[in-house]
């Protein structure tokens, strides 16, 4: 959607079309969020950690969205980005200099200018640095409106926080998203890693998706790992960060630690 204003100027008002998005909203319901590590294989350190929809009964993300009426759409896409920047805070993260990733619903961002104060307001108020935020892109997410897709990346980018595109592997668009996005992080699906170690194709086409972030200056995350020789697999392919259960589950409202150990079982 093109834009009027400049470059530097808050919108104190939504444009017309817009979801509501005053400050203060009240979600459509009550939620909180898990989290899981990203673990750097390398420094035996976390390198992010994944903001996972929960409802207050332990209840799954597809479970809590389906609840979701698409009018509260924005409203309950905001009130989580807010959550989860709060409890990450809360949590220690900031403090460890590792990222908090957060899923977004691109259709829920009418205008990228004006939906992105809320979330920049709640960063600064509670201390976390836009550097160690990274917005997850699902992969097989249907983008009708690339333009779109593309100035909401342009202006996360603008403000110092990081992109990337989760599932990577498995959706409709492939590499064609990391031409027209170049996110900053690539998430492999969990398809591609599921039985690696017994799968020569899904080696060779890995090893090729990190050769072309490698030569994009992409960070590649591995995830849905839950054996010790998928782990290893992708680390002679040159994977360096990984996610799954190998190394920890979703923690409710907590941090679990990462069992690293487990790369050398």
């Amino acid at each position: 959607m093109s834009m009027s204003p400049a470059a530097n100027e808050v919108i104190s008002t939504p444009p017309a079309g817009c979801f509501p998005c005053a400050p203060g909203m009240v979600p459509p319901l009550d939620f909180t969020m898990a989290f899981q590590p990203i673990v750097d294989v390398e420094t035996r350190s976390v390198f992010a950690w994944e903001a996972l929809l929960r409802g207050r009964q332990h209840q799954l993300a597809r479970e809590v969205l389906g609840l979701v009426a698409h009018a509260d759409l924005y409203a309950f896409d905001q009130s989580c980005q807010i959550k989860a920047i709060e409890m990450a805070v809360r949590l220690g993260i900031a403090r460890s200099g590792a990222s908090v990733s957060i899923n977004f619903m691109p259709g829920a961002v009418d205008h990228p200018k004006n939906c992105i104060q809320t979330t920049l307001e709640t960063a600064t108020r509670v201390g976390l640095p836009m550097n160690q935020i990274i917005f997850e892109l699902t992969e097989d997410e249907r983008v009708g409106n690339r333009g779109h897709l593309q100035s909401v990346f342009s202006e996360y980018r603008r403000h110092g926080l990081r992109t990337a595109i989760d599932d990577f592997g498995a959706g409709y668009a492939g590499l064609s998203l990391l031409a027209e996005f170049q996110p900053d992080v690539v998430k492999i699906d969990r398809a591609l890693i599921n039985g690696i170690d017994r799968n020569g194709a899904a080696r060779s086409i890995v090893g090729a998706i990190v050769d072309v972030c490698r030569s994009l200056e992409m960070i590649v995350v591995a995830e849905g790992i839950e054996r010790t020789r998928e782990a290893a697999v992708l680390a002679d392919l040159g994977v360096r960060y990984m996610q799954g259960f190998l190394f920890a589950r979703p923690a409710f409202e907590a941090l679990a630690e990462p069992a690293y150990e487990v790369m050398t079982a």
